[in-house]
């Protein structure tokens, strides 16, 4: 190992970055329960906003002090880019192993720029345009429906994870040892918020793939369509509220988790 690949490990295990990161999935708790508040509204037919980053991002900023906490945020997603990051160079020794946290990297770093756009230019733009203004380019490409295709595939496929990670728990691996009552409590919490992510990447899979086979772009959706869309079912307004219930559940497990995570 190089100094400089020791010096970089050492600060990505230092306790301030530790510190950071927990303040980052505080900040997580906070903007999925935001969408969930955001979702609750729409199915009972009082939704302004979209159920989305971008909805949740503009609420923050519609409050008094709102850029601080906007600022707080963003700082909060950084690090936690920059600690799951350290996760996929350090933490892993299979591939396999790295490309979940790889893939958290591009989340939370969409996140953080969002939030840099909201501050710096006082706008933030749809989550559902920017995905069907993205299934445009791909299906423009040579081969681009199969792409499109494989794409909205492996969301489905990230959508059976998550329910599986909530239903097998999984996630307890990712939390340190703590009381049996905690324990309990994060274990409802993380089996209803796993479910709820699961079915809407699920679902949000599903759209990408009919956007591929149809080659409409416009078939495609962010969180917010894809929400929407429980409210169209059979069960109505209801299912759409079980879901946003789930987005609270989870926003409750990341706090719990910027208390019992281990980094």
């Amino acid at each position: 190992m190089t100094e400089a690949e020791a010096k970089a490990r050492q600060a990505a295990n230092s306790p301030a970055m530790d510190k950071l990161a927990r303040v980052g999935l505080v900040c997580r708790g906070v903007l999925y329960g935001l969408i969930g508040v955001l979702a609750v509204q729409i199915a009972f037919g009082s939704g302004g906003r979209q159920a989305d980053k971008s909805g949740a991002i503009s609420t923050v900023a519609s409050l008094p002090f709102g850029a601080v906490i906007l600022w707080i945020m963003a700082v909060g997603f950084a690090a936690l880019a920059l600690w799951q990051a350290s996760e996929a160079v350090f933490g892993a020794h299979r591939l396999k192993d790295r490309v979940e946290p790889a893939g958290r990297v591009a989340v939370y770093v969409f996140v953080c720029a969002a939030l840099l756009t909201m501050l710096l230019k006082h706008k933030a733009g749809s989550d559902d345009q920017r995905t069907q203004d993205l299934t445009g380019k791909l299906l423009a490409l040579p081969a681009g429906q199969v792409i499109v295709g494989a794409i909205g595939l492996g969301v489905v496929a990230l959508g059976v994870y998550w329910i599986r990670f909530g239903v097998k728990k999984e996630f307890r691996k990712e939390l340190r040892p703590m009381p049996s009552r905690a324990g309990s409590v994060m274990d409802r919490l993380g089996l209803a918020g796993y479910l709820a992510r699961g079915l809407i990447a699920g679902l949000a899979g599903v759209f990408v793939v009919q956007a591929a086979i149809t080659f409409d772009p416009d078939k495609a959706g962010g969180i917010d369509a894809t929400l929407r869309a429980f409210a169209d079912t059979p069960a109505g307004p209801w299912l759409l509220a079980v879901v946003a219930l789930g987005l609270l559940l989870f926003a409750g497990y990341c706090f719990g988790e910027a208390r019992w995570r281990r980094t």
